[in-house]
């Protein structure tokens, strides 16, 4: 297995003055090169460090994206896209130079059609953002990957989260782009109808590029009605092999839970610390169920034999949005319980997907390794589609601590790989995963994916060292 090598994409490009001061006339108060706003835009959530872009465009329209887009491209510089910075593989570092083009600003909702499910979007609107600005039309747009994050980078990275055994992912949910490309034009994919057979399809194309491809300017995606009844519960088990197995049975038997979440023990103790609740601290399941009141009684009763029949005990259930919501919160905050448990920590994430066949055997291996190590971490898992996050919390000084978890992390990888899984099932490549993606889709595809990226990025100025290298 190809271990990946984020240090070998480190190729900073020179930005010349003729370029700054280019974007200096142009977009004036829109432009910095201030130390701090650079910063900012250099670093994400992830363990990766590499150097600052040159300057920052704030972007404000399309019109904006594409003139920084075809004066990058004059000078064959370098640009990345940069959302919500939320994202964990270093996808905004600027780890060949350039400059970052943020969208943040670009956060209207440019029209609703209810009629048809559908809402058109700048890639600056968080999914927050959109949820409130559609509430009164009855709909909601249901991924949701914990971070409050862009739907434009969600698109990019083909994001998924907590909805996605019931909703699906980004690749399911987008169905038309506006891009701006690696010369400065713009063109449109994909329509708001349900279905075409008119050409390759673009937006597939482009949803999950992460930014080597275009950027995003418009995103058209599918709404959903908000169910009838809503009600949440959790649910301790006694290891976190019951937790799963009756995760297992309950997708076998085709129950339609919407979420479904899993939770360890040390997760469980850090959340309480950081959230101040007083959850159980055993292995933990979140469950949500949507439809009819009827439907969703029948399905939580459903789930709750099935739990008990794996030791499944303390069912605590929540129907009143206050609940859910304090339920839900104490899920998304775990990552940064996790960070704050250990001061000065950097996490590195695992986001490995399986079959849900293999899911406990790969789960629990990775367990007993991780509890051998002596790192600190914590589980968390979007385990009704088969796909888990480790976060292992080391020291970012310490040389030792990092390349232990990093060796976990390649073992995982291969473990998941070999049961007929993914090294990412949602977080995306970015730098960090680069080696495992020869390894699972091997030579001849990442070759074709080359072939792809050159066509329409002769320059190699898109986000360039991500995914794969040239």
């Amino acid at each position: 297995m190809n271990a990946p090598n984020p240090a070998a994409q480190l190729q900073p490009r020179p930005v010349p003055l003729a370029l700054l001061d280019a974007l200096g006339t142009r977009f004036g108060a829109q432009f910095s090169t201030a130390q701090a706003v650079r910063e900012q835009h250099g670093r994400d959530e992830g363990s990766i460090s590499a150097p600052p872009p040159a300057a920052v465009v704030f972007a404000e329209s399309t019109q904006d994206v594409q003139d920084a887009m075809r004066l990058a491209a004059q000078h064959a510089v370098p640009v990345i896209a940069y959302g919500a910075g939320s994202s964990l593989e270093g996808h905004l570092l600027a780890v060949q130079g350039g400059i970052s083009i943020d969208v943040g600003r670009m956060n209207k909702v440019l029209s609703i059609d209810a009629d048809d499910l559908t809402v058109t979007v700048q890639p600056g609107i968080t999914r927050k953002q959109l949820n409130e600005a559609i509430k009164d039309t009855g709909l909601f747009f249901p991924i949701d990957p914990g971070a409050d994050a862009s739907i434009g980078g969600m698109a990019a990275t083909r994001a998924s989260g907590t909805n996605a055994v019931r909703y699906g992912t980004m690749r399911e949910n987008v169905l038309a782009l506006e891009v701006v490309t690696a010369s400065g034009d713009i063109i449109r994919t994909g329509t708001r109808a349900k279905k075409s057979s008119a050409g390759y399809d673009l937006t597939r194309l482009m949803v999950g590029s992460e930014g080597t491809l275009g950027i995003f300017t418009e995103v058209t995606v599918r709404l959903y009605p908000l169910p009838e009844a809503v009600s949440a519960a959790i649910c301790s088990f006694p290891s976190i092999e019951a937790a799963v197995r009756s995760v297992i049975q309950t997708i076998q038997l085709g129950v339609p839970i919407a979420r479904v979440e899993l939770i360890d023990v040390n997760s469980v103790r850090m959340v309480n610390a950081h959230s101040r609740l007083s959850l159980r601290e055993e292995p933990m399941l979140l469950m949500e169920f949507h439809g009819s009141a009827l439907s969703v009684k029948e399905q939580a009763e459903t789930v709750q034999q099935i739990a008990s029949e794996f030791g499944g005990q303390a069912f605590e259930w929540a129907s009143t949005p206050e609940e859910r919501t304090r339920l839900w919160t104490a899920r998304h905050n775990a990552y940064f319980a996790a960070v704050q448990s250990r001061p000065g920590c950097r996490a590195i994430s695992t986001d490995t997907c399986v079959p849900i066949s293999r899911l406990a055997d790969c789960l629990l291996e990775s367990v007993d390794e991780a509890d051998a190590s002596g790192i600190p971490y914590f589980l968390v898992g979007h385990v009704g589609d088969g796909n888990f996050h480790f976060g292992y919390l080391i020291d970012p000084e310490s040389p030792d601590e990092r390349a232990r978890a990093e060796a976990m992390n390649h073992r995982l990888v291969a473990r998941a790989l070999s049961m007929g899984g993914t090294c990412t099932g949602e977080h995306g490549v970015g730098v960090h995963k680069m080696g495992f993606l020869v390894d699972e889709a091997g030579a001849g595809a990442v070759d074709m994916m080359r072939a792809i990226k050159r066509a329409l990025d002769p320059q190699n100025i898109l986000n360039p060292g991500k995914i794969f290298a040239l």
